[in-house]
This record gives structure tokens, sequence and C-alpha cells, in this order.
């Protein structure tokens, strides 16, 4: 911000305008959301101007080729051409501010780009084998890779995906949230090694987590490699997860809530029980979710303690069992020798992130509210018994 002296700007760019004699000048704040024509013409410019300052650099006058070489360049000249062109028109710190904006609203274009680009191709090449019905109902037991495409199917690896992530959310969910209620409401002296553990668990690849039930339950215990043990070590991936957002649930609910139920006489159990566990009900559904989401996609952990097969198996506790993520592995192993395998591959690959996008959307949908928060369900059934009872 400057002083009397400056020349004026336009409102919206952190200026100073001119006041009578003698007083001071009069700030104007810098409102961050507020685009002009101004801001429209110059990032559009700098966008142009910098794409055909690039092509000629690149393509005419340099010995360079290359299609990401050439985006990465003009992505860069194009910051460098738009913080002069800003530099001519605002102050310092409006220079600052847009070029920031500029960056961060163009990575999460290119995120989002990203994104559906994978999505595009993954539905693309894999609508060959999706729009088959027997690629829902029907096993490979009886294909081959040279088989059409109207023989065979991910009906036996979707049955292992659902079967080996409900019991992995089963085993996952009450030690994280048994977890997260010990680091947000009890603490003591064991607090600090129990979150350096879910700490360091986090960051664990997850074929560590195979390895460990590998040699833990399989070798040492004797169990099997079958849909239990693979489901052993999806939960053993999912567990940080659930323990982690259930805590930073857990530690926004309000404390007057806590302070009301002491008051009241009760006891630390019935207060978790009974007040913070129905207010935080949400966000730990949303955290259940993420987990879920997370463990359903892992591969490594799966292959090294269920296997693959390619005929069904339903029973989680006895024999090799394949899911998605492993059915994907396998038939894209050999990648382009085997098309039909390929086109099979990408078309699980689309239903499996389908499923991972209508879990991410729960998971949206349900912590939309904040702890003891209500939804517009909970306010029209509210509502409805307000109105009863003032008749």
């Amino acid at each position: 911000m400057s002083g009397t002296g400056d020349a004026p700007r336009g409102p919206g760019q952190g200026s100073a305008v001119r006041s009578a004699p003698g007083q001071p000048a009069t700030e104007v704040p810098l409102r961050i959301r507020q685009v002009t024509a101004e801001d429209r013409l110059t990032l559009g410019g700098a966008a142009i101007g910098s794409l055909g300052l690039i092509w000629v650099l690149y393509e005419r006058v340099l010995p360079f080729s290359g299609a990401f070489g050439f985006w990465l360049c003009w992505y860069l000249g194009f910051l460098v051409l738009y913080a002069a062109a800003a530099g001519l028109q605002w102050r310092p710190l409006v220079v600052r501010d847009k070029l920031m904006a500029a960056a961060v609203g163009s990575g999460g274009v290119l995120a989002t780009a990203v994104v559906l680009e994978q999505i595009g191709y993954s539905i693309t090449r894999g609508l060959a084998s999706v729009s088959h019905l027997n690629f829902f109902t029907e096993s490979m037991a009886f294909a081959s890779p040279t088989s059409s495409l109207r023989v065979g199917g991910i009906q036996h690896a979707a049955v292992g995906s659902l079967e080996q992530l409900g019991l992995a959310t089963l085993f996952s969910v009450p030690l994280g949230v048994m977890a997260a209620l010990f680091l947000a409401e009890v603490g003591g002296r064991m607090e600090r090694p129990v979150r350096t553990i879910v700490n360091a668990m986090t960051a664990l690849p997850s074929i560590v987590a195979g390895l460990f039930v590998y040699a833990f339950a399989v070798l040492t215990l004797g169990l099997p490699e079958s849909g239990l043990a693979a489901s052993l070590a999806v939960a053993v991936v999912m567990l940080p997860t659930v323990t982690r957002a259930a805590e930073v649930v857990l530690r926004v609910v309000p404390g007057t809530l806590r302070e009301a139920s002491y008051a009241l006489g009760a006891s630390q159990f019935r207060t978790v029980w009974n007040v913070i566990l129905p207010t935080a009900r949400s966000g730990l559904s949303t955290a259940v979710v993420l987990a879920m989401a997370r463990g359903i996609g892992e591969t490594a952990p799966v292959l090294l303690t269920a296997g693959f097969t390619a005929n069904p198996n339903a029973n989680p506790l006895h024999g090799w069992q394949a899911t998605l993520p492993t059915f994907i592995f396998n038939m894209i192993e050999n990648l382009g020798q085997y098309p039909n395998d390929v086109a099979r591959g990408l078309g699980a690959g689309a239903v499996l992130m389908l499923i991972v996008l209508v879990l991410f959307t729960i998971a949206r949908l349900l912590g939309g509210s904040a702890p003891g928060e209500l939804t517009r369900r909970q306010q029209r059934q509210l509502r409805r018994a307000a109105a009863e009872w003032s008749r």
C-alpha cells in the first residue's frame, strides 16, 4: 500500500485513493476473487503470446523436439510473460497475487486434465470388453488370452474384491476407531508412541504390509494363502487411514458437549459412547469410506497372500482368490501381446475406477456437514416434529 502521492488505481487492486490535502489516503482492500475484463485480456494475451513465442523458439530456432518439453516451456513462458504484462499495470503486491493465482489455477486445471485423461483412456480402450454382458457375469475359467471378448469376464475378480474389502473393513474399522479415540480422548504417556506408529504406517509401502502378513500369518501361523490372508494385509493398509481420519473428526467435536456431559455426571465411557461418537457419526462414516477406497485398489499385498486364479472362488478361507487389481495386472502383464487381454484389463480398470469414484462421492456427501450440524433430512424431521408438537 502506498501514500497520498500514488496514482489512483481501479477498485479491488489494493490501491490508495487520493483524498483531500492534509488527510491520509483511503485504502482500497484487495479483492482476491474479483476478475475484471482487464484481467481476462491480460491472461489470454499472455497465453496466446507465449504460445506463439515458444513455438517459434522451440520448433524453428532451438534444436529441441517433443510434446512434453514444448508444453513445459510454454507454461514457464506463459508465467513469465503474464508477470511482465501484469507488472506494467498493477503494483508488485497485486502482481504477486495474480501470478500465484494463475500458477495455482493452472496447476488445478492440469491435475484435473490428467485425471480426466486417465478416465477417458480407460473407458475408451476398455469399452470393447465392457460392452459385452459376459464381462460382468463370467469368469476367466474357460477363456484364454486369444479368446474372443464374448468369452470370459471379471465375475470372479469382483466377488473376490468385495469379500476381501468387506473382511478388511471388518478388521480395520474397529481397531482404527479405537486407536483414534485413544489419541483424541484418552492420551497419556502412550499417546506419542501410538501416534508415531500410526504415522509410520501411513507411509508404509503396501507390499511391506503384504510381506508382514505373509511371514506372520502364512509362514508362522500356518494360515493358507487365501482371501482371508489378503484381507488381513489390506486391513493393515487401511488401518492408518481410518485412524488418522477418525482422529481429526473426533477432535473437531465441540468441547462444550464434553463439558456438558461431564457436568451432568456422566463417565468418560458414557460421554464417548452417547455424545462424541453420535456427534461425529458422519465424519466417521467418511473415514471408513475413504479407507475402503484406499483398500480396494491394492495389488501387491493381495498377490503375495492370495495369488491369482482364473477360476471363481467365493470361499475366502481356502484357495487363491482373484481381485480386480490382480485381474488387471494379470491381463496387461504381457502388454501388446494379446490385445483382447489388454481390452479386458482396461475394462476392469474402468470398473475399478468407477467404484473408487463412487466411494469418494459417498465420502464427500457423508462429510458435507460438520460434527453436531444437522443434515437437511434431520432439519426436515425436526421441523415436522415441531409442527406436530405446536398443534
